[in-house]
């Protein structure tokens, strides 16, 4: 298990001083980022565009369906962990192994970022619990979110409200910033070192958001959650602010990957 220090304890901004939009031939951005997915259908939406659109490869796995992990991320710019309908409390062999790698980035201090089941096991990794809300709700379509003064720091113009799916949420793992809080979910985003866990999907297109709310009945019956009509009228607000957000955070987060590291991995 990762020896927890104080890394995490002062703010970071995010490198402002230069753009790192770049073609795919520059030879530091040649590495790819590994995306982890959790169905056989899952797709890693915008944040899949918005990386391949910065010049990063994707590298798809699905350890559900026998996918290895890689056991460094020498090779790679940074690692994304997606979401998924299981939990990180299910007893399951390939989530127990997903919790038990992320100390590979930790360890290593590389870009990780976890995006709802992702931020769990993150969270879980760094010994916090995971846990439905008492009452039984859950946050399904668009909530308030509000920043912590570190969250400003880091990534300014938070979107009003955000994209969710889930019906359990994480304590604050010890050493960890909050970075923004909600309602149900007091805990919506952390930072830890290099990684991050957000409880909100800033990845869903528009695509993702239909097959959700047509396939995703059980879940849109529980308290909390947001009629389908009201996760469209709301996305026609809220979209924009969210998708400008993710593209500037983004950025940032992928600075973090060590240059020396990845001009050596792309020779």
């Amino acid at each position: 298990m990762l020896q927890r220090s104080d890394q995490a304890s002062a703010v970071v901004p995010f490198p402002t001083g230069r753009s790192i939009t770049a073609t795919p031939s520059d030879p530091h951005l040649r590495c790819p980022v590994l995306v982890v997915l959790h169905r056989e259908t899952s797709t890693p939406g915008r944040i899949g565009n918005a990386l391949r659109a910065l010049g990063y490869p994707l590298d798809i796995r699905r350890p559900r369906f026998g996918d290895a992990l890689p056991d460094t991320l020498d090779h790679h710019a940074g690692a994304v962990v997606f979401g998924g309908p299981m939990s990180a409390n299910d007893p399951d062999d390939y989530v127990r192994r997903e919790i038990d790698w992320i100390e590979i980035p930790l360890r290593e201090q590389r870009p990780f970022l976890g995006i709802c089941l992702g931020a769990q096991m993150l969270a879980r990794q760094l010994g916090a619990r995971v846990a439905p809300h008492p009452e039984g709700r859950v946050e399904v379509g668009y909530y308030p979110i509000t920043p912590t003064e570190a969250g400003r720091a880091i990534c300014p113009d938070w979107p009003a409200r955000v994209y969710h799916w889930h019906g359990e949420g994480f304590q604050l793992p010890g050493g960890a910033e909050l970075l923004a809080r909600g309602g149900d979910f007091p805990i919506q985003a952390f930072r830890f070192g290099n990684a991050f866990g957000l409880q909100f999907h800033p990845d869903v297109t528009y695509a993702m958001m239909y097959r959700w709310t047509t396939r995703g009945c059980v879940r849109m019956d529980q308290p909390g959650a947001q009629p389908p009509d009201v996760h469209f009228a709301e996305r026609a607000v809220y979209d924009a602010a969210e998708r400008a957000w993710l593209k500037h955070f983004l950025d940032g987060w992928i600075a973090r990957t060590p240059h020396a590291t990845m001009l050596q991995a792309a020779e």
